[in-house]
């Protein structure tokens, strides 16, 4: 194995060396209690203070306001698939706006379809590689909420601001870019987040629910899913995972020791940037989404041409992987090459993949 490994898997994703560090240290012996914090009770006194502290330096790395609920449930973002129109539809036939920009908002209309009527509001490209003009948008005034992903991982399109939807609630998945750029968190209804990419280790999935849409529940919504239920019980009404809400406050805390959602944006600008230049300069590395929904976080790449070449791609993944530049496959959906570049990922880690893309191009163009 390499000495040193750059992880750029999609997730679950790297989580800092400092976390990791503490997690280490206190595994055994969590803050003098002579026991490791996967044993103590989510009703005690010593993970009450966990849980409390999560929540507090979520809200101060995202200026979240009081008319917020905060929220640690489990089920992923996948499980919010469902739990957001269980949650927010309103009357007998809720109707859903959806954007649909990738693969994973394209199955959370899906999912949505079981509850209510599904209006697709942008054109359907012929692949995800643009996000239509919003001037092509149809927004139904009447729906329960417009949904979007702000972060498609499978196909690396990004939706860079979020849209007017005037007095219908907002609610966006954000479980790729979460706590990568600054949010104003007051222009959404709720915004749901994986833990898995940006903040921690799978397992828990952070929810952000204003609080007048928490009475809005349908009557078959689980109640292990209802928004209200776990903002009354502080996410504690059955046993939550209390390792990884320990994890992900971890993580807090470091984002907040460098220097808060600011710093993290102006890292994240600086790796995407790197990647970005090399292949834009290059006739041998394509990207394949337009230039002006590129994520920062999730790079897809092709080789040798648009249409990519699947044995120039299988090289660069085995020599990359010797070299300890691990996780750059592409989704087996779309093939090709992928660079996740998450809040843990430094920009040297970047900049030695860079390196190597430079000297790959060197010996295997034509």
């Amino acid at each position: 194995m390499a000495a040193q490994i750059s992880c750029f898997n999609p997730g679950p994703a790297k989580v800092p060396a400092a976390v990791l560090k503490k997690a280490q240290d206190e595994f055994m012996n969590f803050r003098g209690t002579g026991m490791s914090i996967v044993e103590v009770s989510h009703r005690a006194k010593d993970f009450a203070t966990v849980n409390s502290e999560c929540e507090e330096n979520l809200r101060r790395i995202l200026d979240i306001p009081k008319n917020y609920k905060v929220m640690f449930m489990q089920g992923g973002g996948t499980g919010q698939f469902a739990a957001l129109p269980l949650n927010l539809g309103r009357g007998k036939s809720p109707v859903f706006d959806y954007v649909v920009t990738g693969t994973w908002s394209q199955k959370a209309a899906k999912e949505a379809e079981k509850y209510g009527k599904v209006n697709i509001v942008n054109p359907k490209p012929a692949k995800f590689t643009s996000v239509a003009a919003r001037e092509q948008w149809t927004l139904d005034p009447e729906a329960s909420y417009v949904y979007y992903c702000a972060n498609e991982t499978v196909h690396g399109v990004e939706v860079l601001s979020p849209p007017d939807t005037g007095k219908v609630p907002l609610v966006c998945d954000m479980s790729s870019n979460f706590l990568t750029c600054k949010v104003d968190v007051s222009k959404y209804g709720a915004i749901v987040a994986g833990a898995q990419k940006n903040f921690g280790a799978a397992g828990v999935t952070v929810v952000i629910v204003r609080e007048d849409l928490l009475d809005m529940a349908h009557p078959m919504c689980p109640i292990v899913m209802e928004y209200k239920t776990c903002a009354a019980n502080s996410s504690c009404y059955n046993t939550p995972p209390t390792f990884c809400i320990y994890l992900i406050n971890l993580v807090f805390q470091w984002i907040l020791e460098q220097g808060g959602v600011a710093a993290m944006e102006k890292c994240s600008a600086a790796k995407s940037k790197l990647v970005y230049d090399t292949v834009d300069k290059s006739n041998f590395y394509w990207s394949p989404v337009m230039t002006d929904c590129r994520s920062r976080v999730n790079v897809p790449i092709l080789l040798g041409t648009l249409e990519g070449n699947k044995d120039l791609e299988a090289l660069f993944v085995e020599k990359a992987t010797a070299l300890g530049l691990i996780g750059l496959k592409g989704h087996r959906s779309v093939g090709g090459l992928r660079a996740s570049l998450y809040n843990a990922v430094s920009v040297e880690d970047t900049e030695r993949l860079v390196k190597f893309m430079i000297d790959f191009e060197k010996e295997n163009s034509a």
